[in-house]
């Protein structure tokens, strides 16, 4: 892939995800601020979905990040960007009361975590004992307009609790992010997940959402979460 090509790529997934909108030549040329032809674009465009990184759904006119698009997009672009100074003291507010580990304090920074995202958020504090919230955050989004994916969906959170037991042991310090095919909990989904560890406490934390989710800001909600978690007494 040349560096025309991974700019694209990064302007398609970044816009797909911001829009839950097929993205089109027209568009690129119009807002993505690239000095380039319609007819470079949609080259370009076409280069990109015969090497599997972007696909046409339905008969829309535009295109969206295939697992394998989504997947280059988090390995190449994401970075440690700080979040916002509101989304930090929200966050900090949720365990700087006490700074000593508690479920229910976790469970706190948990929803917090959920009022900043478009995912369902789920903390671990063993392997038999784990709590879920936003919920509701997942069904609002359009990738789950179809009654099958609702009902999968449904199936995937009531065995949460298995799929934790099976990766518990698994992970390790640093922030994972599992799409699609490579997700444990399911294909139609993706995952943010880090293993926190909090005196002699070990435990996840993490974000479950459709392929279109803001990795970016999943991913440092999470990285910020988790040291937050480890620095508590």
């Amino acid at each position: 892939m040349n560096s025309r090509q991974e700019t694209l790529l990064k302007f398609i997934t970044s816009e797909y995800i911001k829009t839950a909108v097929p993205v089109g030549s027209k568009l690129i040329a119009e807002v993505g601020n690239f000095d380039l032809s319609s007819a470079t674009i949609r080259n370009e465009m076409a280069e990109l979905e015969n090497e599997g990184y972007i696909f046409q759904p339905h008969t829309s006119a535009g295109r969206v990040p295939s697992e394998k698009g989504y997947l280059f997009y988090v390995q190449n672009f994401l970075n440690d960007a700080t979040l916002s100074k509101r989304q930090k003291e929200t966050l900090d507010s949720a365990v700087s009361v006490e700074n000593i580990f508690d479920n229910l304090l976790i469970k706190n920074l948990a929803k917090h975590i959920s009022s900043f995202t478009a995912a369902a958020v789920f903390v671990a504090f063993s392997e038999n004992d784990f709590y879920y919230t936003g919920i509701s955050n997942l069904f609002e989004q359009p990738e789950f307009a179809e009654q099958q994916l609702v009902r999968h969906l449904g199936d995937v959170i009531d065995h949460l609790d298995l799929t934790i037991n099976k990766i518990f042991d698994q992970l390790v310090d640093t922030v994972e992010i599992s799409i699609g095919s490579k997700n444990p909990f399911s294909r139609d989904c993706s995952s943010v997940i880090a293993k926190y560890s909090a005196k002699d406490r070990t435990g996840i934390i993490g974000v479950l959402g459709p392929l279109r989710m803001d990795y970016q800001t999943n991913f440092s909600l999470i990285k910020y979460s988790q040291q937050l978690i480890n620095n508590l007494k």
